[in-house]
């Protein structure tokens, strides 16, 4: 359209125009009459600027304070403000670029943008308590501020700090403290014997004494170790006080605590038996009980305690064979006599030359160890009155107790026929055929051991191998 409009400024347009006809203007054509004649002219409209990159200054030259401007011109040299011409834009240390960072001189003899460097800066420094800051060049880039405390105070952390170029102080904020620590006196170290059957003793004391010199305000004391009141086991304890005041410092004091044990010397358990002990089983108070293996009785006392002078009540029992008296007038006689300490294996036969009978004996021979270990006696009822035979090992039964025996167990005469009872003189399992003693073994150990037997089981577990 501009090139348009100047060629029609070039040109000269006349019109001849009748008095009768009344011409029609319109606002904004570019045209206008002249009352002198009866001509019309084209209004000739500003040239544009032509492009001329041979201009050596075609926009302003640039100048950036505190900061420098690098610029590349399409005529190269020193064409520095050309049309074209590119420049960089920077800024001097301590100052940060505000703006564009790359301009362009442009065809409307203008720079595509604008930019400023503004000189950085950091925040100002707060004021310590008990001390204060001297800088070498304010918050301005590089100064630094040198942390000083008033006198008694000890400065902790950054002695100094320098602002930096992202705005921020190196470092961090020191403190400054009261260099003298509080003082502070722990009770004395104390000793004390273990309560009877306990491996503890229950120790007391008095709180440390705590004053501070500087403003005597203590703020916190810390324990290290139990709390007074406590129960403390066998040994030596280090109990450690640390008061710490306002202004972070501290001090510690310890004492010691010491527990001691009264012991007896250690009991060794009787030959063929063993022993079941409380507490520590040889510490003051502890109570140990002996206990012997099957086919054994205990000859003596059944138990000994540890007493305050370290030493054990009364003299060690004895285990001994198990002295079976047969000449009771009935089984219930008999049998009383294994209450609580024996296990009953019951075997009855037609006749000795029962094969079930004696394969069953046969078995049970070759395992006496196991029998003894699970406190089992064997009470054998063979053949048919009036050669019928009763016998515990070797001693032999009389007929009475033989037949007393059978009714009260409902052992028949006609058949192989066994019978398990258990200490407390309950039938607990019964059998029609020879069984193994692995069977028998098992049956015990896994519903008649009482908890000390099951203790002893696992201690002597492979002791009949």
């Amino acid at each position: 359209m501009a090139s348009q409009l100047t060629q029609r400024g070039v040109l000269s347009l006349l019109l001849f125009l009748t008095p009768a006809v009344t011409p029609t203007w319109y606002a904004g054509s570019g045209y206008y009459p002249d009352e002198s004649y009866n001509e019309v002219y084209a209004e000739e409209v500003p040239r544009a600027p032509a492009l001329d990159y041979r201009v050596p200054r075609w926009c302003y030259t640039l100048n950036i304070q505190d900061g420098e401007a690098t610029c590349y011109s399409p005529r190269g040299g020193n064409y520095h403000s050309s049309l074209g011409t590119r420049c960089e834009l920077s800024c001097d240390r301590g100052f940060r670029l505000i703006g564009r960072r790359s301009v362009q001189c442009l065809p409307s003899r203008r720079w595509s943008g604008t930019a400023y460097c503004r000189q950085m800066r950091c925040h100002a420094l707060p004021f310590i308590t008990s001390g204060t800051y001297t800088c070498t060049n304010g918050v301005l880039l590089d100064s630094r501020c040198d942390y000083s405390c008033s006198s008694g105070y000890h400065l902790e952390g950054d002695r100094s700090r320098i602002c930096m170029e992202d705005g921020r102080w190196s470092g961090g904020e020191p403190v400054c403290v009261d260099i003298d620590p509080p003082k502070i006196r722990c009770p004395h170290s104390r000793e004390k014997m273990a309560e009877p059957e306990k491996l503890t003793a229950r120790v007391y004391w008095d709180p440390p004494l705590v004053k501070d010199s500087a403003d005597g305000t203590i703020t916190r004391v810390k324990l290290r170790g139990p709390e007074p009141g406590s129960q403390f086991p066998e040994g030596e304890h280090v109990i450690r006080y640390t008061a710490y005041d306002r202004a972070y410092n501290r001090a510690s004091c310890k004492f010691i605590v010491k527990v001691q044990v009264r012991r007896c010397p250690t009991l060794k358990p009787p030959q063929h038996g063993y022993l079941t002990c409380t507490s520590a089983g040889d510490n003051y108070g502890a109570t140990c009980e002996y206990h012997c293996d099957g086919g054994y009785e205990r000859q003596g006392t059944p138990s000994r305690v540890c007493q305050s002078s370290r030493q054990w009540s009364g003299s060690p029992p004895i285990c001994a064979p198990m002295k079976i008296n047969v000449n009771v007038n009935s089984a219930a006689g008999l049998l009383d006599q294994f209450y609580e300490k024996q296990r009953l294996l019951i075997i009855s036969a037609p006749d000795p030359s029962s094969r079930y009978y004696k394969m069953q004996i046969s078995m049970l021979q070759q395992s006496t160890c196991g029998l003894d270990l699970r406190h089992v006696t064997i009470i054998e009822l063979v053949g048919q009155p009036p050669q019928e035979v009763g016998r515990i090992r070797e001693q032999q039964l009389s007929a009475n107790i033989i037949e007393e025996l059978r009714q009260f167990q409902r052992l028949t005469r006609s058949y192989f026929n066994m019978v398990l009872i258990d200490k407390q003189g309950i039938d607990r399992d019964r059998y029609m055929e020879p069984v193994t003693p692995e069977e028998i073994f098992t049956f015990i150990d896994d519903y008649l051991l009482s908890n000390q037997e099951l203790t002893q089981r696992r201690e002597q577990r492979d002791i009949c191998e």
